[in-house]
């Protein structure tokens, strides 16, 4: 059975509820571990022991007011953000490299030094801006620039400063369309924001990808987390269509799945942040998927196992996307702000979710009537 989650859609192919343990740094300890925002009654900072659990819907299992977190052993408190606002990488401080080596290396060995002591800073979600920029972004980039030449659109429709929700449509087969829309987000933005992306539970399950994710700054899809990062001025990114959007057929390329139940509109009301419809054109044809072995997928506890023209019959080289030709466009800002109703109204909630969906689906359309053909620049 597929369980949904409240903010996204997103389901589990696991039976039960999932709540998933949030670890922050446990790779590295000793790395000093910064909270968003300096609370107003003692907070503890997430970490791999005790329950830290992100509250589920009220309307399915009760009302709770805000996630448990847990303080990881042997990491400080700072109450102040890092210099430069939410999601802004340490500031540097002078090397003694700086006048024997290019500005690179300095940065390379001021880097490792870092990883290697300890000293580098991480928000209580687990997110590193520096380990992002340094490592993830530029390997990111390679699939970027040369291999799905990627062209945004319509970035000055992300707001400058302040919090703000991506809304974006799901496709692929694989979610390379979230990490491209990160990168589209933080390399296109004249500020060079970060997109703090709600992911599945089941990212959260495989270990390695975990650690990734958390470092990304991922967070589990939930009403806290989204409405705690949007009130404390982040982007954050949310794909509603979930499982279903991401592993629809070929067949059913570029047709909005459901916008699950409106939990990422109630995120947006109660912070009062606007809402950015985000159109991906490119990512539909990168796996064509003709047909999903179930029996396969259940065994190994996934939402669908893909088949390809190219999967698994050719192996691992099947698994090579193709260099499809990528449009990400965001769309006019829908302001939450002066809606007049309550965000706990389900009548305005599917009223409003229909509203950014019916935005994405007609942003698609208008793409791909623009577009010359699947690998045409």
């Amino acid at each position: 059975m597929v369980n949904r989650n409240p903010v996204t859609g997103v389901g589990s192919a696991r039976g039960g509820t999932q709540q998933v343990d949030r670890p922050v740094t446990a790779d590295n300890p000793s790395a000093q571990v910064i909270p968003l925002h300096a609370p107003e009654k003692e907070q503890r900072v997430r970490g791999t022991t005790g329950s830290a659990k992100c509250p589920v819907a009220p309307d399915e299992h009760g009302d709770r007011a805000d996630a448990e977190v847990v303080r990881l052993p042997g990491t400080a408190r700072q109450d102040e953000p890092p210099p430069g606002g939410p999601s802004a990488a340490p500031v540097r401080t002078e090397s003694p490299y700086d006048d024997l080596l290019p500005a690179a290396a300095v940065k390379a060995l001021d880097f490792v030094r870092g990883r290697l002591t300890g000293d580098y800073n991480v928000d209580e979600y687990g997110f590193d801006a520096e380990f992002t920029e340094i490592v993830l972004l530029p390997a990111l980039r390679v699939l970027y620039d040369k291999w799905f030449r990627v062209t945004a659109h319509g970035v000055d429709n992300l707001p400058p400063g302040g919090g703000g929700l991506v809304v974006c449509n799901h496709s692929g087969t694989v979610p390379l369309d979230a990490m491209m829309t990160s990168l589209a987000v933080h390399d296109a933005h004249p500020k060079q924001r970060h997109l703090r992306l709600l992911a599945a539970d089941l990212l959260f399950e495989v270990p390695f990808l975990s650690m990734l994710a958390r470092k990304a700054g991922h967070t589990l899809a939930c009403n806290a987390d989204a409405e705690r990062l949007l009130r404390h001025g982040e982007l954050v990114g949310v794909f509603p269509e979930g499982f279903k959007g991401i592993g629809k057929p070929y067949s059913a390329r570029y047709k909005l799945q459901r916008f699950g139940r409106g939990g990422f509109v109630s995120a947006a009301m109660r912070t009062g942040v606007p809402i950015i419809p985000c159109a991906i054109v490119g990512a539909e044809e990168i796996y064509p998927k003709i047909g999903d072995l179930k029996p396969l997928a259940r065994l190994l506890g996934l939402p669908y196992f893909p088949v390809t023209p190219f999967f698994p019959l050719l192996g691992p080289l099947g698994a090579i996307p193709l260099p499809t030709k990528w449009h990400i466009e965001f769309g006019e800002p829908i302001p939450t702000d002066g809606i007049d109703g309550d965000s706990d109204d389900p009548l305005l909630m599917f009223d409003l979710t229909d509203r950014v969906r019916e935005a994405v689906q007609q942003m698609l359309y208008e793409r791909l009537s623009q577009r010359r053909g699947i690998f045409s620049d």
